[in-house]
């Protein structure tokens, strides 16, 4: 039988670093994800100018985006690790996700 000998809050501390690392890794899938979702649509819709029904759905993607990268830096903030230019660059985010990045979605319409 083997017993843990290091003091409480060594453990404790030790379960909040696995967790914040599990948290970015969560968080840095899921801009990916988000990322790779507006490429492939920019992608699909390149040949031609996108017509106005379109639009709405691409917004709706750039959103997405902008939100998962709000996350994603406020998670790395709480890690300590203040400098998000390095997000930018490895994940290549375009200009216009970072520039809503953290904008609260606007409600929805009810009619």
């Amino acid at each position: 039988m083997s017993r843990d000998l290091r003091p409480p809050v060594d453990i404790l501390h030790y379960e909040i670093v696995q967790e914040q690392a599990s948290a970015l890794g969560r968080m840095g899938r899921a801009l990916e994800q988000t990322l790779v979702r507006l490429r492939e649509f920019d992608a699909a819709h390149a040949h031609a100018e996108m017509p106005a029904s379109l639009q709405p759905a691409r917004r709706k993607l750039v959103a997405e985006a902008g939100q998962a990268l709000w996350m994603f830096v406020v998670q790395r903030e709480a890690s300590g690790l203040r400098d998000s230019r390095h997000i930018m660059r490895t994940y290549n985010v375009p200009a216009e996700v970072q520039r809503c990045m953290g904008l609260a979605p606007a409600p929805s319409k009810r009619t």
